[in-house]
């Protein structure tokens, strides 16, 4: 792909290059073509900012300056990364979830607004003023485990994944937020709990508990269709397909969740589960047929099924 702004020949304009506000103004032009005028506005801002290393007041302050070669290289080897759709978030290396700002990398999920949802959800059912043990499958970036824990100190969150990658992210969160009452551990959903092989991190993080400790159990697990287009298009082309996919209807993950859960609940715990808009019946169902009772589906802000969840009985 061609430079967004290509650096003037030697000898042109006294070797001054494009300024802040024309190179701000033609990412403008490039991304509007995929995105709305003022996503296209927001998104030009921030990779600029990123690739010259400032904060996006400095990019009004300096609109007038001229931008160095090496600074027009670093702008537009980002931009063209955009324009071919790779996610900003990972461009950025970070995305905020619930009011915090959590690292992300090619290893991990993307958090999504949508996931919010289940944050509140949680937090409902988990008091402010008591212990409470929660367990959170398929941590990715930990955005849903650090969220728990940093909301509610008194909780001991432990947070699983298979990917020792993934894992690496979640650490790394972790220690930016400062949160100690978490326990980050390698495992393919219930496997080390049940005895399988897992690790546990250096350092202040606490072991694995034992089977049928948890108060609630949380996942926003892989629930898209194996052949979905979807998976094809997109932001979403560059995000880990293990995080994503889940068997021909999605649903192969939630199945293996909600069939081991009640053996990890104690009476009355609770499990979450975040899925897709055409799984609001399925889903449901599953959990009636596992044991759970006061099942429901929970509509995200779109009014689309986003979470159901259950409990087992006393």
């Amino acid at each position: 792909m061609s430079d967004v702004f290509p650096p003037p020949p030697p000898g042109e304009g006294q070797g001054e290059g494009a300024t802040v506000a024309e190179l701000q103004r033609l990412t403008i032009r490039q991304l509007a073509q995929t995105l709305p005028p003022r996503e296209a506005r927001l998104e030009a801002q921030l990779l600029l900012a990123h690739a010259l290393k400032v904060d996006r007041v400095w990019l009004i302050a300096h609109d007038t300056d001229p931008l160095t070669p090496a600074q027009l290289d670093a702008c537009n080897a980002l931009i063209a990364r955009r324009l071919v759709g790779e996610p900003i978030a990972y461009l950025l290396g970070e995305r905020e979830f619930y009011g915090r700002r959590f690292q992300v990398t090619p290893a991990v999920l993307i958090p999504r607004p949508e996931t919010e949802l289940l944050v509140d959800l949680a937090l409902e059912r988990l008091p402010a003023d008591a212990p409470a043990r929660v367990l959170d499958l398929g941590t990715g970036s930990g955005c849903l485990a650090l969220t728990l824990a940093l909301e509610r100190p008194l909780a001991q969150v432990t947070a699983v994944d298979a990917s020792a990658d993934a894992l690496a992210v979640a650490r790394e969160n972790a220690h930016h937020l400062q949160v100690a009452n978490v326990a980050l551990i390698e495992s393919d959903w219930f496997a080390v709990l049940e005895g399988g092989a897992g690790c546990n991190p250096p350092g202040r993080m606490n072991p694995a508990p034992q089977r049928r400790a948890f108060d609630l159990i949380v996942a926003n697990p892989p629930y898209v269709a194996a052949a979905d287009p979807h998976l094809a298009q997109g932001d979403v082309r560059f995000e880990p397909l293990s995080a994503l996919a889940a068997g021909a209807d999605g649903l192969d993950d939630l199945r293996r969740i909600i069939a081991a859960a009640p053996a990890h609940l104690a009476p009355g715990g609770g499990l979450l589960l975040e899925h897709g808009w055409d799984q609001g019946e399925a889903v449901p169902a599953l959990l009636y047929a596992a044991g759970f009772i006061d099942v429901e589906c929970v509509p995200d802000l779109a009014g689309q099924p986003r979470v159901s969840l259950g409990r087992m009985p006393e």
